[in-house]
């Protein structure tokens, strides 16, 4: 192996900077989608009509039960023999993971509505709420507060999961790291690297998902 060469690391930021862009930009978009997707899911599970119910049930159970990367590997060797054209690595990995993640925000949110007493709901309906009025006004807000601390964990781990999109080719920190060890034929200190930006990253947000949980602990 030799001895670490440090002075890569410079010539390597404008490749590291760029992968990193995508995997937060890839995070930022199927935390979005997936919270919203997952808050439908979870509403529908719990008090849609039977078979709606039952549809979502399926999916996150379905969901929640295949690896990851098995799922961005169907989807982007599939479904363009299924439209006829490349979908492409990035959009690929946008779109599984949207739909992969929305599956586990919605049993955080469906918890999170659970745990929103009943009487707040009741309370709603009797000021002449409808139950689209209810669930707006009064029992999602509370239950976005209860579970927020729950949310961004799960978005810390999906922030570590877009390494995944390695598989099929998208240029997230890791395959910028890939490349840049690659071209400077360096590519322990690339990896060593990455692991650094990683752990820096998934640190401070978990140092803020605990000052957020002390924080709502003394407001309860």
């Amino acid at each position: 192996m030799g001895p670490f060469d440090y002075t890569v690391l410079v010539p390597s930021l404008p490749f590291l900077w760029t992968g990193l862009q995508f995997s937060v930009h890839l995070t930022l978009i199927a935390m979005s989608g997936g919270i919203v997707l997952g808050t439908l899911l979870a509403l529908a599970r719990l008090s849609g009509p039977k078979p709606l119910s039952t549809a979502s049930a399926m999916y996150v159970d379905l969901m929640r039960s295949i690896p990851l990367v098995m799922v961005i590997l169907w989807f982007f060797l599939v479904i363009p023999l299924i439209i006829g054209k490349p979908v492409g690595a990035e959009y690929s990995a946008i779109i599984t993971f949207t739909a992969f993640e929305a599956a586990y925000y919605s049993e955080i949110m469906r918890a999170g509505i659970q745990s929103v007493s009943k009487g707040q709901a009741m309370a709603g309906y009797a000021l002449g709420m409808t139950y689209g009025q209810n669930m707006r006004l009064v029992v999602l807000p509370q239950a976005f507060r209860n579970m927020l601390p729950v949310l961004l964990t799960q978005t810390i781990i999906l922030f570590q999961d877009t390494s995944l999109v390695y598989a099929i080719g998208a240029k997230d920190l890791l395959k910028a790291a890939d490349i840049a060890g690659k071209n400077y034929n360096r590519p322990v200190e690339m990896y060593l690297f990455s692991a650094v930006i990683y752990f820096v990253i998934c640190f401070s947000l978990s140092a803020l998902v605990k000052r957020l949980q002390k924080r709502y602990a003394v407001l309860r």
